[in-house]
């Protein structure tokens, strides 16, 4: 079978992270030795549910910080088809993570479409250490807006600019004063 190829040594690791966690910040420190060069890619995603809680350029100056330690690995947005925007870098490699049994459906289903679409790139799957297998970016959101420690959960500096998102947020729809029917129990 000869296809054209993409660079093997270049790998892109989509996603939203919105907000980037330590898993997946774990799946890059790992995947970083095994490559010349990783590129994370932050997806635009506003179609995404309500459309993400950070805006583009808030995620990808998250991941920046959180990945600051790992010398060839890059952050970019992107706002295409990811076919596209893996050509247009000349990418190899398609990173993608897998937590548990039930991502592999979804997974193995977008592997299939970019294994149609971009002939020139494979898909890696890539598993989470243990300790972050159970972490996604939309239960540390929902922990994070009910006040929550999210601090094993992401980088530092993820934590302080989601603490003072909510904190914004807290502000503007101050809780009202309990009346005397209010009380429990």
């Amino acid at each position: 079978m000869n296809r054209p190829s993409g660079n093997p040594r270049l790998a892109v690791y989509p996603g939203t992270f919105d907000p980037i966690t330590n898993g997946h910040a774990d799946l890059v420190a790992r995947a970083a030795p095994l490559f010349d060069r990783v590129v994370v890619a932050v997806a635009e995603s506003p179609n995404k549910g309500k459309g993400p809680g950070f805006s583009i350029n808030e995620r990808i100056a998250l991941a920046r910080l959180a990945l600051a330690d790992l010398r060839n690995v890059e952050v970019c947005g992107f706002d295409s088809l990811l076919a596209d925007f893996v050509a247009e870098i000349g990418a190899g490699v398609i990173l993608r993570g897998l937590r548990a049994v039930s991502d592999f459906e979804y997974e193995f289903q977008l592997a299939s479409m970019n294994r149609h679409l971009i002939p020139q790139a494979e898909t890696l799957f890539l598993t989470p250490a243990e300790q972050y297998s159970f972490i996604s970016s939309s239960l540390v959101r929902e922990i994070g807006r009910l006040g929550g420690d999210i601090s094993g959960f992401v980088h530092p500096a993820v934590q302080q600019a989601m603490r003072q998102r909510w904190h914004k947020g807290r502000n503007a729809h101050p809780k009202q004063p309990e009346t005397e029917g209010d009380h429990h129990a």
